[in-house]
Order: structure tokens, then sequence, then C-alpha cells
């Protein structure tokens, strides 16, 4: 299933987007997709349900595609070929930061470039949502705790990020900073989340364009991992790393200005377009 929200800010309904591509309201029998609603259980109710039997809605504005996000959990450096052109070394271990669900947004909303940045740039990445309560959970059965995946934008400002003193989440969290969505596809429709093409283009040219398969740790494994050291629980996102081709890693390097527009997709979780804006 492809499950979404859809509406103004802050007064979004749940919503699937049907086989033919028609939006379908779920607010009959969910409040949200989140919590309790993309458990297993809350999965198996909404798949159970006649699609054709729910209310169209009209296209209009997407929201974030899950609600009550508690954790905004990111991966740094997390595909080889990323890690080469910033001319880092691929870590031991995985690099864990956080990015503040304030920063989440839709997926085509305005992405607000924050005052005095001069270096925001661009990273496509595959978003893994937590569908139930892991906690130290083998690598085994860890997507059994995944309820999807999503398209995110990890959106940074590589000054803040790395040339001010501290850590990365003050590079990462800036006010619509986390575009997810359109979409929480479900897991059974990606049968090889290791195996998906994905893209991203500034002003129509193509700087992004990799693969899941080269990604360091896969997600199985980031689930368990992460699991060892905190709860992770329904509607956690982790963004799990992007490929080759952002901004700080061109010759000369590229940042997004006022006016640039960023389009992103990953194979089978669609895509997204983002206009930059400067703060006011």
């Amino acid at each position: 299933m492809k499950l979404m929200r859809v509406g103004e800010a802050g007064s979004e309904k749940p919503a699937l987007l049907d086989a033919d591509g028609k939006i379908r309201d779920l607010s009959g029998h969910v409040a949200d997709i989140g919590g309790e609603a993309i458990s297993p259980a809350g999965l198996a109710k909404i798949a159970a349900i006649d699609q054709k039997s729910l209310p169209e809605i009209a296209p209009g504005r997407i929201g974030a595609c899950v609600a009550g996000t508690g954790k905004f959990i990111c991966i740094g450096l997390n595909y080889s070929d990323h890690a080469a052109e910033t001319g880092a070394t691929v870590p031991p271990e995985p690099i864990i930061f956080m990015k503040a669900t304030s920063a989440i947004v839709g997926p085509n909303d305005n992405v607000i470039i924050p005052r005095g940045s001069e270096k925001t740039d661009w990273e496509v990445e595959l978003g893994v949502v937590i569908g139930k309560t892991a906690k130290y959970v083998t690598e085994a059965e860890a997507l059994d705790y995944v309820a999807g995946y999503c398209v995110s934008n990890d959106v940074s400002e590589r000054a803040f990020q790395t040339e001010r003193s501290g850590q990365w989440t003050k590079g990462k969290s800036c006010d619509t900073f986390g575009p997810i969505g359109p979409w929480l596809v479900t897991k059974d429709e990606i049968a090889e989340p290791q195996n998906l093409g994905m893209w991203l283009t500034v002003n129509g040219q193509k700087m992004q364009n990799g693969s899941s398969r080269t990604m360091v740790y896969g997600v199985a494994f980031l689930v368990s991992y992460l699991s060892q050291f905190m709860s992770l629980h329904p509607g956690d996102v982790i963004s799990t790393g992007t490929p080759p081709g952002v901004g700080m890693g061109l010759k000369p390097p590229r940042y997004l200005k006022a006016g640039d527009v960023v389009e992103l997709g990953i194979e089978g979780l669609g895509t997204q377009k983002q206009t930059f804006v400067a703060d006011r």
C-alpha cells in the first residue's frame, strides 16, 4: 500500500493512493498515518478495506507521510561512493546523528534557507519508517519492525554542520530541512530495499544518480544496530544516507540559493519537488 497524508499543514487527513492513482480518504478508519495504524495489525486492517469504497479526495497539498514521529535518526557516510567523494573513510560503525522532528515537512513544501546560510546542500535518502517497538532486535528479525519506506531529503547546511564547533545536528535540523514522502510504501511492496535506484536534480540538472545497493550498512543491520542503543517506536524515521553527487562533493562545491528547485525520487517510492526560499 501507498499511505499518505493530505491537506493543509496541521490539518492533514490520512489517505492512500489506490491502484488507479486516486487518493482515497482513510479518516473513517484511522485517526492518522502513525502509531497503531502502522503496526502490523493496523496495516492488516487497512489492507482489508475495499479501497474503491473509500471517498475520493481531490489532489492537493501532500503532508509528511507519517505522523507522530518521535525520533528522526540519520546515518552519516553510509554510501561508499559518497564517502569517497567527500574525502572521508568509511566508518567502522554507523555514524548516528539526529535531525529535529520540527524539520519535518511535506515532500513538495518550500524549503527555507536559514539566515546566515551560505552552504545549504541536498541529499536524497531512503527513509525507513518503524511500525512497532524495537529493542535489542537481531538483524534477522529487524525487518519485522519496519512498516515501510519513503523518500527523504536530508537537507543540510554544511557550514553549520562541519565548520562550527559541536555536533552535526545544528546543520541538519533547520526548519523545513526534513521533507519526507509523498507516501509511506509498505514493506510488502519493496522486495529488496538494498537495490533501489535513487536520483536528484537541481534546476533540472542531474546531480545524484545512485542506488541503495552501495549502502555500507543495510536497512536490517541499521534497525538492529540502533535498537541496541535506544528503543525504536512506531513512526520513528531512519534516514539511511546518501549516494554521491551532493553539492559539497563537487569541484568546485555548489550550494543552493533562493529560487532553486530540487526534485528527487527513489524507485517505487515516489518523487519530491521543493523550491528553496530565503528566510524572512
